[in-house]
């Protein structure tokens, strides 16, 4: 089917990167940031001007929206595209100043704001994939917030499609956007009754045409360590500080494996992400990461081995080891449903794409929903080099991306 699509994507995108989104890791508060609510609002205003009447926000910071069915079959499943609001804590979204690079030639990028910035067609081979489109960058002093502004984009496009054309049949479509996700905590809230699907798709993914439907398992550890203070002009023999505990710890971590810099593809990793304390009390904060629940444990195990390993030289200390689970690999869930993932999939070849199916090296909302009822594979948003001054996004990759939404929408209704 040939859709008439007057794309508003891209207006929206800009728009929506200009609002500070940041997530805040060391917040005890749901949402983290008070912040995240004000692009809610924005969203929240468009989708009733679009005419979704029940559009609202809650007090925990989500949006959610439903586009009615307006086809006669009965038995449609209620499909839910869901994306996040907040953007990295890793590096400032603050003022950001979207640009557009129209018609890409191949070059390197340099970004105005901060010359020492330049996106580097080696460092960004996709890149060369897209010449003589259009690229989105941030102005070298911030994130561009693609991540996962684009999905939000692309999701309130796709409802501007299909409010515009009540014409075109499908059934229930569900929104959902949350707050938080780039800290662990996105679905932390979500009200599954009401939420009311049967199927959904995170919009959160990277390159054109990509579908994951494999992510990591995730743990959170944390080692608190009670050291020994004393008085260091008297410490001889009986100072114990829990800071040095801390930094051997780390520094007893392997050296060519099992860490971020060091793998690739299904490999695993330990990754210390916080350290803090003084002489008498000090934490170290890792997430553990793999494949499978088995190699997940396997890693915890060497972890606590090492620390138990550090501790013998230091008899009077002690130290506690906390696991804590974040997420696991979606597929576990998935695969006892496989029309979610073909039907995307189709959705995508209606939108002129060959698909690819891929495993992610961290987990969506996606993850977590598909083990609260929510069978919910990660389809591609155009987002590249998220999480940094470098990010990226082609504005036909969202237009891609929009598409598919719809056509994704359109295989559910036909398939009933």
């Amino acid at each position: 089917m040939k859709l008439d699509i007057q794309h508003t994507v891209l207006g929206r995108f800009l728009e929506y990167v200009k609002i500070d989104t940041q997530s805040d890791p060391e917040s005890t508060t749901f949402p983290s940031t008070e912040k995240q609510k004000n692009l809610g609002k924005v969203l929240v205003k468009e989708l009733l001007e679009l005419g979704v009447s029940d559009a609202h926000m809650d007090e925990h910071g989500y949006v959610y929206a439903t586009i009615p069915a307006n086809t006669d079959k009965k038995n449609v499943p209620v499909i839910c595209f869901c994306s996040h609001m907040d953007t990295s804590p890793d590096c400032s979204g603050k003022d950001v100043k979207p640009i557009i690079h129209r018609n890409y030639d191949g070059s390197d990028i340099q970004l105005p704001d901060d010359h020492r910035v330049v996106l580097r067609t080696k460092d960004h081979p996709n890149l060369l994939e897209q010449i003589g489109n259009d690229i989105v960058t941030a102005s070298g002093s911030t994130l561009l917030g693609a991540d996962n502004k684009a999905g939000l984009a692309e999701i309130m496009d796709a409802v501007h499609f299909f409010m515009a054309h009540p014409e075109v049949k499908h059934g229930a479509i569900r929104i959902l956007f949350t707050p938080d996700e780039e800290i662990g905590r996105g679905v932390d809230h979500v009200d599954m009754k009401k939420l009311g699907a049967d199927f959904g798709y995170t919009v959160d993914g990277e390159k054109r045409g990509t579908m994951e439907d494999e992510t990591f398992s995730a743990d959170a550890v944390t080692i608190e360590i009670t050291g020994v203070s004393i008085h260091p002009g008297f410490a001889k023999g009986k100072l114990e500080s829990a800071l040095k505990i801390a930094a051997d710890i780390v520094a007893s971590l392997p050296k060519g494996r099992l860490s971020p810099e060091t793998t690739e593809g299904m490999q695993g990793f330990v990754h210390p992400v916080t350290m803090s304390g003084a002489v008498e009390e000090a934490r170290i904060q890792f997430i553990v990461r793999d494949f499978t629940v088995e190699k997940l444990h396997q890693h915890e195990n060497e972890l606590r081995q090492i620390m138990e390993k550090v501790l013998k030289n230091y008899p009077n200390s002690r130290a506690e080891f906390i696991v804590k689970e974040q997420y696991r690999n979606m597929k576990e869930v998935l695969v006892q449903h496989p029309q979610v993932v073909e039907n995307a999939m189709e959705g995508m070849r209606r939108a002129g794409m060959e698909p690819e199916r891929h495993s992610i090296r961290g987990g969506t909302d996606g993850s977590r929903l598909s083990f609260m009822g929510l069978p919910c594979p990660n389809i591609f948003a155009g987002e590249h080099a998220f999480h940094s001054k470098e990010e990226w996004v082609s504005v036909q990759d969202m237009e891609k991306a929009v598409e598919t939404i719809i056509h994704t929408a359109l295989v559910w209704e036909e398939k009933a």
